[in-house]
């Protein structure tokens, strides 16, 4: 007998209990229980069923709970048992569903002795990536975010430039060209990319700071750090935290709801409480390097 991808087959189902210790037989009506009082019981005994089985819902048409099953239906009946003649329909899947989660630019990701900020999410053909600073991503390995696993890094230059790489892997990672503003409002989108100069608005987001805004009062610095000097380095008045490294800086959106990307957050002096300097990398650099494209919006 063969299915197409998505396929229905009303399954006899036992006349014996359920299986769930709280489930007993309800009578009442005369093809067994309710739907919705079956698919309760199907939510009380959602730990028992059969790893095949993907979800499950009401048919309010066809007065019976629908049981999508992605692969063997062997176990269902019996896991379903006692619900009724004709009140389970079995749903053959093509595909197993699996949680999502958006890559939003400012958000934490961390490694094992390395925390950073999402700076920006890339592409190069379908692979995907997230650029940071390269000092933070070359001390990790495999990345996780708020979501979960994204995937391993994937090369950094430090020192001399400071950006680096994380290759995603996850799925359920999907990028996005959004940014992350925290308390101050709404995400804002990535429209494009432009260079650093003197004078321009800009803004960084960090889960550590939040949403810090200043203006660009250098470019072309070269700023030397422990590890060695960087070079080409864009010098702001927007204050730093640890934590902050990568950071995704962006050009001051002002009331609106677009910016461009501008640079990584590289390091700095001084806090947000007595306020400071904070140098970033511009971000067309690695871009070029690396021949990725921006996600934009």
């Amino acid at each position: 007998m063969t299915f197409p991808a998505v396929r229905r087959m009303a399954v006899a189902v036992l006349a014996a209990g359920l299986v769930f210790a709280s489930a007993g037989p309800v009578s009442g009506e005369p093809d067994g229980v309710g739907s919705a009082v079956a698919k309760e019981r199907l939510d009380r005994g959602a730990a028992t069923r059969p790893q095949s089985v993907t979800a499950w819902h009401v048919d309010a048409a066809a007065k019976a709970v629908v049981v999508s099953v992605h692969g063997s239906a062997a176990g269902v009946v019996e896991w379903a048992g006692g619900l009724g003649a004709g009140a389970v329909t079995v749903e053959h899947v093509a595909e197993a569903p699996r949680p999502v989660w958006d890559l939003i630019a400012g958000q934490s990701i961390h490694s094992v002795g390395a925390r950073c900020t999402l700076g920006f999410n890339a592409r190069s053909g379908s692979a995907r990536f997230i650029v940071s600073a390269g000092h933070c991503v070359s001390v990790g390995s495999d990345w996780h975010g708020v979501g979960g696993y994204i995937g391993p890094s994937g090369g950094s230059s430090f020192p001399g430039n400071d950006y680096g790489l994380i290759r995603v892997a996850s799925a359920a990672a999907v990028s996005t060209p959004l940014v992350d503003r925290y308390a101050v409002g709404a995400d804002v989108t990535i429209t494009g990319v432009t260079n650093p100069s003197v004078g321009m608005s800009v803004c960084y987001s960090s889960p550590v700071t939040g949403w810090r805004c200043g203006s660009i009062t250098g470019v072309n610095q070269t700023v030397c750090y422990p590890q060695g000097c960087v070079n080409q380095l864009a010098r702001t008045t927007m204050c730093p935290e640890p934590g902050a490294s990568g950071a995704p800086v962006v050009t001051n959106p002002g009331s609106g709801a677009t910016v461009r990307a501008v640079g990584l957050v590289s390091g700095g002096s001084g806090n947000c409480t007595s306020g400071g300097t904070t140098w970033i990398q511009p971000v067309s650099e690695p871009l070029a390097a690396y021949g990725l494209t921006l996600y934009t919006g």
